[in-house]
């Protein structure tokens, strides 16, 4: 974990409440791709939590939604401004366990960090297979995106109003793939963990207190004890999550 500055310069909204926003500076404190940024906002007491959607140089890409006071307070920083960040958080996904054709499967919001990660196996030479899941058509970002990486991209709406219609599970269940790798709301991944074949790694999105450790606001039981998503995750692997349906 490493306290930096960064600049903004660039924030665009991609739908009506989904918004990118790219920053430069040192990015070195940051691994592997999965991991998350914890920045002050002037005005609010704790830190915004955003996954790290894209690396690049000295340039950070996060994407992230408008869901309350702070995310909102993000799309109002406007070219030049400074932003104090604590960079580096968490444990990202591993691609050494991806093999040869790995599964991303996103929802929602739960999608920017699986962008990294894809450029990242792409990269590894591997033949990447991504599902991205949303509610509408008016919904849907970084579809190209994913295409320009060159992996093979699958659509799920629930209203079928774009792709398939039905949920990222639906497509799922007809690939075959070595791994899988996911991030998304926390009922998608009770059914990614039904129908999944293979074995996996779940990036959890939680509400965060400090955001590195300290307070254990957001700890998820395990088959090894209760593990925090700050700083033991967000990323776990499928054979350690203790689900409900596991009790």
């Amino acid at each position: 974990m490493k306290q930096t500055e960064m600049t903004v310069v660039g924030n665009r909204p991609l739908t009506e409440t989904v918004w990118e926003m790219v920053l430069e500076g040192d990015t070195s404190p940051l691994s592997s791709p999965g991991q998350f940024v914890n920045i002050r906002l002037d005005g609010l007491y704790l830190r915004r939590p955003i996954s790290v959607c894209d690396r690049e140089g000295d340039r950070l890409t996060l994407v992230y939604k408008t869901v309350g006071k702070g995310t909102k307070k993000m799309t109002t920083l406007g070219i030049g401004e400074r932003l104090d960040l604590l960079s580096g958080l968490g444990n990202g996904y591993d691609t050494a366990l991806s093999g040869e054709n790995p599964l991303l499967v996103g929802g929602g919001v739960g999608i920017p960090p699986l962008y990294g990660l894809c450029k990242e196996l792409r990269r590894e030479g591997k033949a990447v297979q991504v599902i991205l899941g949303f509610n509408t058509e008016r919904e849907i970002f970084y579809e190209e995106n994913f295409r320009a990486l060159g992996a093979e991209v699958y659509l799920a709406t629930a209203d079928g109003s774009r792709g398939e219609k039905g949920f990222v599970t639906d497509v799922m269940k007809r690939l075959s793939y070595t791994y899988f790798y996911t991030c998304g709301p926390m009922p998608m991944f009770f059914a990614v963990e039904k129908v999944a074949k293979t074995s996996g790694q779940f990036s959890f999105e939680e509400r965060m207190g400090c955001g590195f450790g300290a307070c254990m606001g957001c700890s998820c039981k395990t088959l090894y004890g209760n593990k925090r998503i700050c700083r033991d995750g967000p990323v776990l692997k499928r054979e350690e999550i203790v689900w409900p349906t596991r009790q």
